[in-house]
């Protein structure tokens, strides 16, 4: 009998040496798969160890982070939810281990997840990026994640606050010309939620002036001609519609737009003219189907 007793402990012991090596060998080919940017094997491998060991931090948090990765690589809103879903459920795991619970870093993927997951998940990506940046980790973008989910829930102060910060060059945010446009964007935006009009026009000014992207400099001016029709300067509206459209070729909410204001000046046949236009280009375009059918 003893002897059968000692052979158990010698056999389970060389199974738990076993064991803890072949961990420690899945660990070291995961790292490496991640650091070599293989995410697709990353997530495929994490997953498979998961089933076996399902709450190990290392695996649900390469499983998260790899996920997350795939998610703003996918072209489809489809594909990219399915994959920031796997990183919320992997993460939000990882949290509860004693290791997780204390790396911020996870809190900072976290966050973002919840950013793309959309609008009604912004609560949660500005609690866990604030998490994180308390816990001292500064990662470049995390300003402008933050400025835009604060938008989203309409805080629009701490909006501004967040995005002039990712603004600075010395935050390391100002990657590109066009990323930096699209704060200026951002920042406009939160100001016209705030009622500054003067600092909106501003910031929409120099994202005209200073942009190479069509498609902003298109947002800009409807939303500086809406500011200008506003405040009823009605010929700098009408400027920035038409602008617009010399610019850029047609556009429907243009044409809506300067119908908007034919209408509101009495001059009903240019403006069904130009709402007409809009329904061409866009025939799902509401407002102006609506207009057209009054």
């Amino acid at each position: 009998m003893v002897f059968i007793v000692l052979g158990l402990v010698v056999t389970v012991s060389v199974i738990g040496i076993q064991n803890r090596n072949r961990s420690g060998n899945d660990r070291k080919e995961l790292l490496h798969l991640w650091e070599n940017g293989s995410y697709d094997e990353t997530f495929r491998m994490s997953g498979d160890l998961l089933e076996e060991q399902p709450l190990d931090n290392f695996f649900l948090t390469m499983h998260g982070f790899s996920s997350y990765q795939l998610a703003i690589a996918q072209i489809t809103a489809y594909n990219t939810m399915n994959y920031i879903d796997s990183c919320i459920w992997s993460l939000r795991k990882a949290m509860l281990t004693k290791e997780g619970g204390r790396d911020p870093r996870i809190r900072y993927v976290l966050g973002k997840a919840y950013y793309y997951k959309g609008p009604s998940y912004a609560d949660l990506a500005i609690l866990y990026l604030e998490e994180a940046r308390d816990a001292g980790f500064n990662a470049a973008d995390i300003p402008e994640y933050l400025g835009l989910s604060y938008a989203a829930v309409q805080d629009y102060r701490s909006s501004v606050a967040s995005l002039t910060m990712a603004l600075d060059p010395a935050s390391g945010g100002g990657e590109t010309s066009y990323v930096s446009d699209l704060r200026l964007l951002a920042i406009a935006q939160s100001y016209i939620g705030l009622g500054q009009a003067d600092a909106a026009k501003a910031y929409l000014i120099r994202c005209i002036e200073n942009s190479k992207d069509a498609e902003i400099i298109v947002k800009s001016r409807l939303l500086l001609g809406n500011i200008l029709k506003d405040e009823h300067d009605i010929a700098g509206a009408e400027e920035q519609f038409t602008l617009i459209l010399e610019e850029g070729g047609e556009d429907a909410e243009a044409h809506y737009q300067l119908g908007e204001l034919y209408a509101a000046a009495g001059d009903t046949t240019r403006a069904r003219a130009e709402w007409r236009r809009a329904v061409r280009i866009d025939p799902a375009h509401g407002p102006a189907r609506t207009r057209l059918n009054m």
